[in-house]
């Protein structure tokens, strides 16, 4: 798993697509509706636009995003990807293209004036200082919000192999690490987000989003499990001969067909009461 380049980003994209709660994003296009106007959005760690290419068509328009990154190589990607993109209604979407550190932004001025703030696993990287000061500016704003696709701790491959719990759990440490925005909440992100927005107002409603991963992805696959490894290792260098026999005995299996993955991801739908 190569982090957050771009190759690694059009690799998870389709399986993105086909996990994202379908009922949230139709609760999110009918919140919108009812506003009116011009659609302002900004989505946060936006990657090569991944997440504006899949809701932009499935919202009413027209529509003008601000894209967000550290990243400029990201955004450059995102540029290329998303010209000419349109919304649900055929009108062209307007998009410009911030380059920020959001570790270090002032967050009520990254969503002002937005009527949608969203992000695609991005919650799960952050601090609940950070989650803290992002749903208070949310708030301010009176923004709707979408988050997607954030880990939560449900792991399952198949077949069961001896070593699973040992190499999630280092896993699931290592993704509580710092990522550059504090101490990550990892698989507590969305319980954490929506306790947070519930606090500031909002009507909070979650969804499971998980993917499903068969022969046909086995290059995700493979790329998962590589990097699973890797954060394992790192986490719990002492049980490094395990982690590295467990997954030659995982890329087997995915090398011929035989592994399924399913890994637990959640949607969350934030709306100002």
């Amino acid at each position: 798993m190569s982090g957050f380049d771009a190759a690694w980003l059009a690799l998870r994209e389709p399986a993105d697509a086909a996990a994202r709660s379908a009922a949230l994003e139709d609760a999110l296009a009918r919140a919108l509706a009812a506003r009116g106007g011009t659609l302002a959005c900004v989505d946060l760690a936006c990657g090569t636009g991944a997440n504006l290419r899949h809701l932009a068509p499935r919202l009413p328009g027209p529509q003008h995003w601000r894209l967000v990154d550290a990243d400029a190589a990201l955004l450059a990607e995102a540029r290329r990807r998303c010209a000419g993109l349109r919304d649900r209604d055929g009108a062209v979407v307007e998009v410009t293209y911030v380059q920020t550190d959001l570790a270090a932004a002032d967050l009520a001025a990254c969503c002002a004036g937005a009527a949608l703030v969203t992000a695609s696993a991005l919650l799960d990287l952050v601090s609940a200082a950070w989650l803290g000061r992002l749903a208070a500016a949310i708030a301010q704003n009176h923004s709707v919000a979408l988050f997607a696709l954030d880990y939560d701790g449900r792991r399952v491959c198949v077949p069961a192999d001896r070593d699973d719990a040992l190499a999630q759990a280092a896993f699931d440490a290592h993704q509580r690490r710092d990522k550059g925005f504090g101490p990550a909440l990892g698989p507590q992100a969305a319980a954490y987000a929506a306790r947070a927005l519930a606090a500031q107002g909002f009507r909070v409603d979650r969804a499971p989003s998980d993917w499903r991963l068969g022969a046909r992805e086995a290059a995700l696959q493979g790329e998962l499990l590589r990097g699973w490894t890797q954060a394992a290792v790192e986490a719990a260098p002492a049980s490094r001969a395990a982690f590295e026999a467990w997954l030659g005995r995982r890329l087997a299996q995915c090398e011929t067909g035989q592994l399924g993955l399913s890994v637990g991801h959640e949607d969350l739908l934030a709306l100002p009461l």
